[in-house]
């Protein structure tokens, strides 16, 4: 039984059909039926039912999804136990933030992939929260202040933020002074956020309320240099704004809590070396690379 076909079928019954599985693996749809054919010709049973939506497990394929997702793993960690050292092969896939990702972690996977060329790397970017199970991926990074889950996060970094607003908002609306007064401001925000400000040792907690809203750092540092509101956003977007002139600290005497940079992975599983491998190198290079200005260990 070949661990390829394995690998496909579990991709496909997590995927829900073979063209999800087969943008996740990097290889075509026709490649993907040729592995579930072998597979069901091996077994000598149905383990997919097609439909026009997709692909759905029957009876069969249920009871043996778990047993190939668990000849996989093992396969992966005796791996490691016999090849602990040298290049990392295998498939990666790693889900990263558009807001900071593309300039300051996608260097790092470019690293990765120098070091180690028989590494395949799927990287994709977006702000929303990934479900690493249902989508496959090996690991994702998180910037923020990390919500309470099931997932295992290793913190791989520190990112620093401020409050902000453009000097023709201050001119025309004033600054805030103290966290209370935030609320007869417009804020710029990602959804229905809390702030949190800094009071000596105590966090104050606000609600703030906005007309204008998007899930992208780099989309709200923009609005905030237009003069729509104010906001709290990470010094690596903003250096360049606040460096032109565009945008003005506000809320000194309230600093932000500094926020992390996570790893995460999915609860239960054996950590592969090449997400431990990554972790190390994000580690090294947030630490090391002067261009990410305002990030540290």
């Amino acid at each position: 039984m070949d661990i390829d076909d394995l690998r496909t079928f579990v991709e496909v019954a997590d995927a829900g059909g073979v063209s999800a599985a087969a943008r996740r693996l990097g290889v075509s749809k026709s490649i993907v039926s040729r592995r579930l054919f072998r597979l069901e010709a091996e077994l000598g049973v149905q383990l997919l039912a097609r439909t026009t939506r997709g692909a759905a497990l029957t009876e069969a394929g249920a009871s043996f999804r778990d047993h190939a997702a668990r000849v996989g793993a093992e396969i992966d960690a005796a791996r490691e136990i016999i090849q602990p050292t040298g290049d990392l092969t295998g498939r990666l896939r790693v889900a990263m933030p558009l807001t900071f990702g593309p300039t300051h972690l996608a260097p790092v996977l470019a690293e990765l992939a120098r070091r180690h060329p028989r590494l395949h790397i799927h990287s994709s970017y977006g702000d929303r929260f990934v479900d690493l199970i249902a989508e496959g991926f090996d690991c994702a990074i998180r910037v923020g202040l990390l919500q309470d889950s099931n997932l295992i996060a290793r913190r791989v970094g520190t990112i620093h933020g401020k409050f902000l607003a453009s000097p023709d908002y201050i001119a025309a609306h004033g600054a805030p002074e103290a966290p209370e007064e935030i609320t007869s401001h417009q804020a710029l925000m990602q959804g229905t956020e809390a702030w949190q400000f800094m009071d000596g040792d105590k966090v104050v907690t606000i609600n703030p309320q906005g007309r204008y809203k998007a899930d992208n750092g780099i989309a709200l540092a923009a609005a905030a240099a237009a003069g729509l509101g104010v906001a709290w956003l990470p010094d690596c977007v903003t250096d360049a704004y606040v460096a032109a002139g565009a945008l003005v600290p506000i809320m000194t005497r309230y600093p932000v809590p500094s926020a992390g940079v996570f790893v995460i992975r999915p609860p239960g599983q054996h950590q592969s070396r090449k997400v431990r491998v990554l972790t190390e190198l994000l580690i090294e290079c947030l630490v090391e690379d002067p261009r990410l200005a305002g990030v540290e260990r």
